[in-house]
């Protein structure tokens, strides 16, 4: 194996929770989450020789999976088969649902009605980036990155509150 496609099997597995994440909030079926985790990686290998080391490979790799689960997600709504339907999330096992679990499922749930850019900001903000990591990443300032992200935080918990009203 060459020493470039080493370097970058490496750093994609160091840093592959990055990927998972993106997927689950960006996708709540399976086989989308794995159809994006293929487009993820393939658009990292085709832009890993831009990356030239002047921030970490994790800012680098948060942002070019950001924009390609971006593009993916438009795709997906674009697709006529891809219609979303109220409440269509996986059942949790019987034997793995605890409230710990449950909490989890419908805050993944909510997420997934945002847009977005806000659930890109949500996701920085869930991998402990400060608000200037935040706005560097997704080229906006630190004040508009805090501002967007309280709104967010008030808006999630009204689709929570919602979501918890319908069950």
């Amino acid at each position: 194996m060459e020493t470039k496609e080493k370097h970058f099997l490496q750093l994609l597995n160091e840093n592959k929770g990055i990927l998972f994440k993106i997927c689950k909030i960006y996708e709540d079926d399976a086989d989308d989450q794995n159809d994006l985790l293929q487009e993820m990686t393939l658009q990292l290998w085709l832009a890993f020789d831009s990356f030239r080391g002047e921030s970490k490979f994790s800012s680098w790799m948060y942002r070019v999976a950001l924009n390609t689960a971006i593009v993916f997600f438009k795709k997906q709504k674009r697709r006529p088969d891809s219609e979303q339907l109220p409440g269509n999330f996986e059942q949790i096992d019987d034997d793995l649902n605890t409230e710990k679990e449950e909490q989890l499922a419908l805050f993944y749930k909510a997420v997934q009605q945002l847009d977005k850019v806000e659930k890109a900001l949500i996701y920085l903000y869930m991998e402990n980036q400060t608000h200037e990591e935040i706005a560097e990443n997704l080229g906006i300032t630190a004040i508009n990155a805090r501002v967007r992200l309280n709104r967010i935080k008030n808006k999630l918990k009204e689709i929570i509150k919602n979501i918890s009203y319908e069950y």
